[in-house]
């Protein structure tokens, strides 16, 4: 069963300089209770693709070019306003990855948390606001009731993220959308809040996952997704993509996890830098960056092929006429 399907989105924005594509025909999907991470580094479109889902794009300059949203049934690219208002923050929320710019300067913490839950149930205001607060109290904010009544700019960035969090979750939505959710919270604090989403997908709460962090993605990950310069080069459930990485932009990543040995810290880089939407190289976009590259990858753009069940990446290492 799919709760969310995504085919072909496209998304581009209009600059001064070009029009810039930054999501390039993505399609995946997720099933109930399933948690998928998105990986790759910073400019290779995984915001922007989680902003598109709900229709968040700022446009202008944004512009989702084409593609299907599927969520239960419905195309979300296609709902009028009053209904997509209906399916965010009630069946899909977002914590985003920048909680100061997210939250509202001018209203206190206990009106933008009560907000939600008067849009979208029927509580009294004592009842909303003691629901919120208990919120504020699972996500780990000391002195709640206080924080209730504090603005966003009178919490540190740790409880700015945690105040996301509990927005995100207090609805019991069926689809989470995390943009680095735990990026600005000490360790303690994350293993708190993976352990409230653990226990959220036993209702068959789905999470997709935007993440830096290799850790996080193999303890909370079912599938992953990674993507390089607004596409994705790699897809498999997490022992095919951990175990047996197929592009080598993978393989860089997870060459550049942390390893001790011999009581030092080895660190492993990528060379070079995600090229730019407005000049992408042809052939393959990870040419230029990439150990194994040969004169095909400059000639053709390789697509997504199978490499093993349920297991996909788009490199010519992995095509059947590789040798070709």
């Amino acid at each position: 069963m799919t709760l969310l399907s995504v085919e072909n989105l496209e998304i581009e924005f209009a600059t001064d300089e070009g029009v810039i594509r930054a999501v390039d025909g993505v399609s995946f999907h997720i099933g109930p209770g399933e948690v998928l991470g998105l990986v790759g580094e910073s400019g290779c479109g995984k915001s922007v693709t989680a902003l598109g889902l709900t229709r968040l794009i700022p446009s202008p300059p944004g512009r989702i070019v084409s593609g299907t949203v599927d969520f239960e049934g419905r195309n979300l690219l296609k709902l009028s306003v009053r209904d997509l208002r209906n399916v965010r923050g009630n069946e899909i929320s977002m914590i985003f990855q920048e909680p100061l710019s997210a939250l509202s300067p001018l209203h206190r913490i206990g009106r933008q948390l009560t907000e939600a839950i008067f849009f979208h149930r029927r509580m009294s205001k004592k009842e909303a606001w003691q629901y919120a607060q208990s919120w504020l109290n699972k996500v780990g904010i000391p002195d709640a009731p206080a924080r209730m009544h504090a603005y966003p700019f009178q919490l540190s960035g740790g409880m700015q993220q945690r105040v996301m969090i509990a927005m995100a979750l207090m609805l019991a939505p069926k689809l989470i959308i995390a943009d680095e959710p735990t990026t600005a919270l000490d360790v303690t604090t994350q293993a708190q809040i993976f352990d409230l989403i653990r226990a959220m997908r036993q209702n068959h709460t789905a999470l997709l996952l935007i993440t830096h962090d290799m850790g996080v993605v193999w303890e909370m990950c079912d599938r992953v997704i990674v993507m390089y310069a607004s596409r994705i080069v790699e897809s498999g459930s997490l022992e095919d993509v951990f175990d047996s990485p197929a592009h080598p932009y993978t393989r860089g990543l997870m060459a550049a996890i942390p390893k001790l040995a011999a009581g030092r810290n080895y660190l492993t880089d990528i060379p070079g830098q995600v090229p730019s939407p407005m000049n992408y190289p042809a052939g393959c976009r990870f040419q230029d960056r990439c150990p194994k590259v040969f004169d095909r990858c400059r000639l053709e753009d390789p697509f997504l092929v199978e490499c093993g069940k349920e297991h996909m990446a788009a490199c010519f290492l992995v095509y059947p006429d590789k040798e070709a």
